[in-house]
């Protein structure tokens, strides 16, 4: 949800390591050595900067794409469940990914999409009234900015996803938005007040992060 592009470091929720590489050759996979939960953001999504997305199903680059699924096919261990946001970027990498990996089939979980802006989906932040942003930031954890949802409902989806998983070697291939939820779930936190609790840092394009 950050619009911010750095990446997701090790901090107060257990973040073990954030990775990110540049299409080099596949070797072969780890054996898993304990239960995680690594996260996988997709590759730079097609739309021009400045544009309000969370749930507007756009694209990514697709040689970008191809990079980050070759460096997350060399990390991945042995025996990872894999679960895939439904938009079509996430879906992109998951494919990919299988490619280099065929035994990582995926799984679609809706509970793993970015946060649903409504009807701001699709729309310059320029032209997005100032009261409306106002608004949001004042209530950030309850919020619905767009009329769709709020930051504690998107927590609360990805919680459920994020207790379906814990004692499973599990890759989620989703958003910022997911793996900042995924920080504060590792923390215990179920519910945010202010804006504040939010993690500030996001992950980066085609980067992971495991937990």
């Amino acid at each position: 949800m950050s619009l911010r592009g750095t990446a997701l470091g090790v901090g107060k929720g257990g973040a073990r390591a954030a990775g990110g590489g540049h299409g080099a050759e596949c070797r072969a996979p780890q054996a898993p050595s304990t239960k995680e939960v690594w996260i996988a953001r997709h590759a730079k999504p097609l739309i021009e900067l400045g544009i309000c997305y969370g749930a507007l199903d756009v694209a990514a680059d697709v040689a970008l794409t191809q990079a980050a699924a070759s460096a997350l096919a060399q990390a991945l261990p042995e025996g990872v469940v894999v679960r895939v946001s439904p938009l079509k970027r996430c879906v992109q990498l998951a494919e990919s990914l299988q490619v280099l990996r065929p035994e990582l089939v995926f799984t679609l979980d809706e509970r793993l999409r970015e946060m649903d802006f409504g009807s701001w989906e699709g729309v310059p932040w320029a032209d997005i009234p100032k009261e409306a942003v106002d608004a949001w930031t004042a209530d950030f954890a309850h919020h619905r900015f767009g009329g769709k949802e709020s930051a504690n409902e998107v927590l609360a989806r990805v919680g459920s996803a994020w207790d379906d998983v814990q004692g499973t070697s599990t890759l989620w291939i989703a958003h910022s938005g997911v793996a900042q939820s995924a920080v504060l779930l590792q923390q215990g936190t179920r519910r945010i007040e202010h804006a504040k609790d939010w993690p500030v840092s996001s992950l980066k394009y085609g980067a992971w992060v495991a937990f």
